[in-house]
């Protein structure tokens, strides 16, 4: 049993795909994951329940700009 885990990097098409974080408006939820810009669906990656949550699937995903909220 390791204290550290290693990140393993994935990618996403990055010319059909933006990250966004959906989150809901009754119980605070929020899951970060991939809105195809062409179809307009998207694609649920991982619960967040903490700000380093957040920070890993940036880590995960090689994202650097801010990720936007949807409702």
């Amino acid at each position: 049993m390791g204290l550290f885990k290693k990140i393993v990097k994935k990618t996403y098409e990055r010319e059909y795909m933006k990250p966004v974080i959906h989150a809901s408006v009754c119980t605070g939820e929020e899951v970060a994951g991939f809105k195809d810009i062409r179809t307009g669906k998207t694609e649920e990656i991982m619960l967040i329940r903490s700000p380093e949550d957040l920070e890993k699937f940036k880590k995960i995903y090689e994202i650097t700009e801010e990720i936007s909220k949807e409702y």
